[in-house]
């Protein structure tokens, strides 16, 4: 992996990271829009982890931390990087970020039809939790 760059995405890098969702990430969310990733950098400028190889987007992660919580969303690997220990490397930083912010347990987002991704997290160490599960409400209509 020494040919791995992992660093923390800019504002100039939000259409890209975008256009790379859309390639490599499973599902939508109402965020994946450039105002929202632009806020998601503005709050949090270390959130939003990109895994480059050859200066090309191989990853991403967002390691988000409120203070209470470590969450884990958006960790895509681009089909032709997969199997490359892509994913292991950008959930170490994100750890790693945690663990300096002083946070104690990672939730990590995982759609339930991505039995890819159940394998990816499993390995990583991390394990599903049946009696939980999520509620939401959108607060726009848009």
């Amino acid at each position: 992996m020494s040919d791995l760059h992992i660093r923390r995405a800019a504002l100039s890098d939000i259409d890209t990271v975008l256009r790379f969702w859309r390639e490599a990430a499973e599902g939508t969310s109402i965020s994946d829009d450039h105002d929202g990733v632009a806020r998601l950098i503005r709050r949090d400028p270390e959130a939003l982890l990109l895994a480059e190889r050859d200066g090309v987007l191989a990853g991403t992660v967002i390691a988000g931390f409120d203070g209470w919580r470590c969450s884990a969303y958006r960790l895509a690997v681009h089909p032709d990087h997969r199997r490359q220990g892509i994913a292991t490397a950008l959930l170490e930083a994100a750890e790693q970020r945690f663990a300096a912010l002083g946070g104690r347990r990672v939730d990590a987002m995982v759609l339930e039809v991505n039995e890819r991704a159940h394998l990816t997290w499993g390995a990583a160490g991390y394990h599903r939790e049946d009696h939980w599960r999520r509620w939401v409400k959108p607060l726009s209509t848009d």
